[in-house]
């Protein structure tokens, strides 16, 4: 039979979804039918990801559209699983991530009305007032399919809202009866649900940011996904090129600019000091960011001209944010780089003002740069992420992908990577831990050919959910190195205690309840669950090594690998 859930994989085949990642219950009899039909006759769906944890499937569909820029679909059960993808909701809202999710519901017939009436005990304690209410704060869309009769268009739609800026998660749910229901197919044409062409800039807003930036005498761009695009970074890296504007990334998502350009200036993160360029700044750009500066403790100088650009610069979403902007534009960061170097091309900018601003940036460049090659010689026996890093730069080519969950260490690992092609690096965009997994999963399940790491602190592995990750890497084919920054617990709560209170209690107690010891045996788990190849390093002189044989274990045996790599102790 044609039914709903025929209809929906159908739309979702047409709107390019290659994977469904789910996690099955009682509500998807319909579903599984339908899929096990397709299989049968040979109709194209698509593929069924089997993930036992509801995090880890919503990582990896994470994951998959950062490589790919396109959405993947997440099935999970009912209100239960809806309420267990929690932190990874979260992150794909922040982060601006395209995924669909359905989730089924308990069915609201009870004596055999309907098909797909009630007939397990489960289906009453799983009814709800409103489940859609559960995820509907972050979800860009959401809605109930009440019929099979329109439930592509849904689908559709549904799709066209996850790829339109600001991009993001959308959910429908369906009840068992529904999705059961038999339906007459009905044709779309996919062209007809593209997403809302990218916003530009108005006119006299590019002559504004033309004028400002021209006659500046130190310009400054700030951004933090930027390069979730390769193409905007284009854009950067030619208009800064071109007018010696200087570039600090800020809680950076993606590679923003290339490093080892003289221009760049590095990224703050919680850094508890005013960063020296930002202070220098006499125009700053800020585009495409959610926190270019903690006022707290580092700001633009007073007199400094701002301005915004972003796909949502009101950040609709933050109930507390502005920024002293003299003018903020609704537009994607693309497009209006492209304008701007349109606007440029004929200007005429003095030669000894631009070189001024390059000599300006190139002194910082410099300095950082040697700092930080001084930090990366090995300390004695002690195991630094410093070091631990710059041996794993050695080892990435034009070919790896990164998912950098570190935490404590996201500045050390961006830092010494020093990464310089976009689209190579990614980090959740988000705030819940857990995301590195699942994402390098669906990272390798999008670049087959591609090597994929994912280096994380202790917390964040634990948080991944390893046991079900490595065992679907090992049944899916999708061998990635997992690099454990262990300091043997939470670093992050004993830093935020300590910027609050530098001489309370806290600071001088031995236990504040963030320590992992006796730790876990980390790269244990992923043995057990997946068969990866796994190693304890705790000396310098055994960094090397370990590298080459955990990344032999990924490209030639086509294995996961998991090193624990003992950093000194929180």
């Amino acid at each position: 039979m044609y039914t709903t859930s025929t209809a929906m994989l159908e739309a979702l085949q047409e709107a390019g979804v290659d994977y469904i990642f789910a996690n099955l219950g009682s509500d998807h009899p319909a579903l599984v039918e339908a899929i096990a039909e397709a299989r049968a006759v040979g109709r194209a769906v698509p593929r069924l990801i089997t993930c036992p944890n509801e995090m880890v499937a919503m990582s990896a569909a994470h994951g998959f559209a950062q490589v790919t820029g396109r959405a993947q679909a997440v099935v999970v059960h009912v209100e239960c699983g809806t309420q267990a993808l929690a932190g990874a909701v979260h992150n794909a809202a922040k982060g601006r991530i395209p995924i669909f999710v359905f989730a089924g519901a308990s069915p609201y017939t009870q004596e055999g009305e309907l098909k797909g009436s009630r007939n397990e005990f489960i289906q009453w304690i799983q009814d709800v007032h409103d489940q859609r209410g559960i995820v509907r704060g972050y979800m860009r869309y959401d809605n109930e399919i009440r019929t099979g009769a329109n439930v592509k268009q849904l689908v559709h739609r549904a799709m066209q809202f996850a790829h339109s800026d600001p991009k993001g998660p959308v959910y429908l749910m369906g009840a068992r009866e529904v999705m059961e229901q038999a339906v007459e197919p009905v044709a779309i044409d996919p062209a007809h649900w593209r997403p809302i062409a990218p916003a530009a800039l108005p006119p006299d807003g590019v002559e504004a940011l033309a004028e400002a930036l021209t006659t500046a005498r130190t310009p400054l761009v700030v951004t933090s996904f930027l390069g979730r695009n390769p193409a905007a970074v284009e854009e950067l890296t030619r208009l800064c090129r071109r007018l010696g504007i200087g570039v600090l990334e800020s809680v950076p998502n993606y590679v923003n600019f290339p490093q080892d350009d003289l221009l760049y200036q590095g990224n703050q993160w919680n850094d508890p000091r005013q960063n020296p360029v930002l202070a220098e700044a006499d125009v700053v750009l800020v585009i495409d960011s959610d926190v270019p500066w903690i006022p707290q403790v580092s700001r633009p100088r007073a007199d400094a001209r701002i301005f915004h650009i972003d796909v949502d610069p009101l950040k609709s979403q933050m109930p507390l944010w502005y920024i002293p902007a003299l003018r903020s534009f609704r537009a994607d960061a693309h497009t209006a780089l492209r304008q701007l170097n349109e606007q440029l091309a004929d200007a005429t900018v003095g030669p000894d003002l631009v070189e001024a601003r390059r000599s300006h940036y190139q002194r910082f460049h410099e300095a950082r740069r040697d700092e930080l090659t001084r930090r990366e010689q090995p300390d004695g026996d002690v195991l630094t992420p410093e070091y631990v890093t710059a041996c794993i730069r050695a080892r990435v080519d034009e070919h790896t992908l990164v998912f950098n969950e570190g935490i404590s260490n996201y500045h050390t690992i961006i830092n010494h990577l020093r990464p310089t092609r976009p689209g190579s690096m990614f980090t959740s965009g988000g705030g819940s831990l857990g995301w590195n997994g699942g994402a390098a999963l669906g990272g390798k399940l999008a670049a087959p050919d591609r090597t994929v790491m994912a280096l994380t602190g202790d917390g964040s592995y634990m948080f991944s959910v390893p046991s079900s990750v490595h065992w679907m890497a090992r049944r899916y084919g999708t061998p990635f190195l997992t690099v454990v920054y262990n300091n043997r617990g939470w670093k992050s709560p004993k830093l935020s205690t300590l910027a609050v209170h530098p001489d309370g209690h806290a600071s001088r107690a031995d236990d504040i309840g963030v320590s992992f010891d006796p730790p876990p045996d980390y790269a244990g788990i992923a043995a057990a669950a997946g068969g990866a190849y796994t190693a304890v390093v705790r000396r310098p002189d055994e960094v090397e090594a370990a590298l080459d044989r955990a990344l032999h274990a990924v490209r030639v045996e086509k294995r996961c690998a998991v090193l624990d790599m003992w950093l000194p102790h929180l």
